[in-house]
């Protein structure tokens, strides 16, 4: 079947019911993060938190948040580095679902510098929280352009330094890519959403338009394997 992806997909993933539990979610996360990490998604997003952090003092507290945290998977990495690289780093894991957020606790039991909280990044409430850093791996695309808008100008404004952004890159190639990866993967959340997660993705153009409506930023997009884009938005910084 040919599938056309001039425009963004407005079809919703399994995963965005945030009433989610049990068994199949938890399995799911898993089986997200280790695609994740095989196909580069790790290596994207702290390759572009290593872009930033090298103009700050070690000696510094970074406070860096994860949105859409899933099961802690990436800020565990994030933790781990930050011990090797002998950064000072509190890290905050946020995401919409309490089972989630509860699974995401027991799998960083060892990790005392991560914390996480159940809440909405569209909310009030998160529009009061304050980062020097925000990350966010393969959750961008879960909202539609009006929303992304909306949530990139808030990052914008209550973070201190930046945003790391890794996000699908919309194509043909990568869908049916994934359509072939998906004959060897038995969990059919992770089938049925993998495949929508590609066609809600991006195309660089459409990155390039979300930048250029914020303001006192910088940007630059990269491609990276697998399908991705590495996209490090970076605050002007103040001479007075």
């Amino acid at each position: 079947m040919f599938v056309n992806t001039r425009y963004r997909s407005k079809e919703t993933e399994i995963m965005d019911d945030f009433s989610l539990q049990g068994d199949m979610l938890r399995q799911t996360l898993d089986q997200i993060a280790r695609i994740n990490k095989r196909l580069g998604g790790n290596k994207a997003t702290l390759g572009g938190l290593d872009t930033i952090l090298q103009t700050i003092p070690t000696s510094n507290v970074i406070r860096i948040a994860d949105l859409g945290c899933g099961s802690g998977d990436m800020l565990r990495a994030i933790a781990d580095y930050g011990r090797k690289n002998k950064y000072r780093l509190a890290l905050t894991g946020i995401d919409n679902n309490d089972f989630t957020v509860n699974y995401a606790r027991k799998c960083s039991a060892g990790y005392p510098e991560i914390r996480y909280v159940k809440m909405d990044v569209l909310s009030e409430a998160f529009r009061e929280q304050e980062f020097d850093i925000t990350v966010a791996t393969l959750f961008l695309h879960h909202f539609d352009d009006e929303q992304i808008g909306r949530l990139l100008n808030d990052l914008v404004t209550r973070n201190r330094i930046g945003l790391v952004i890794n996000d699908l890159h919309r194509s043909n190639m990568a869908y049916y890519l994934f359509r072939f990866i998906s004959l060897f993967i038995r969990n059919p959340m992770v089938r049925n959403d993998g495949a929508i997660s590609v066609l809600r993705g991006f195309k660089k153009k459409e990155l390039e338009a979300f930048h250029n409506a914020l303001t006192n930023t910088t940007s630059t997009i990269r491609w990276k394997w697998a399908f991705r884009y590495q996209w490090i938005i970076r605050k002007y910084e103040r001479t007075n």
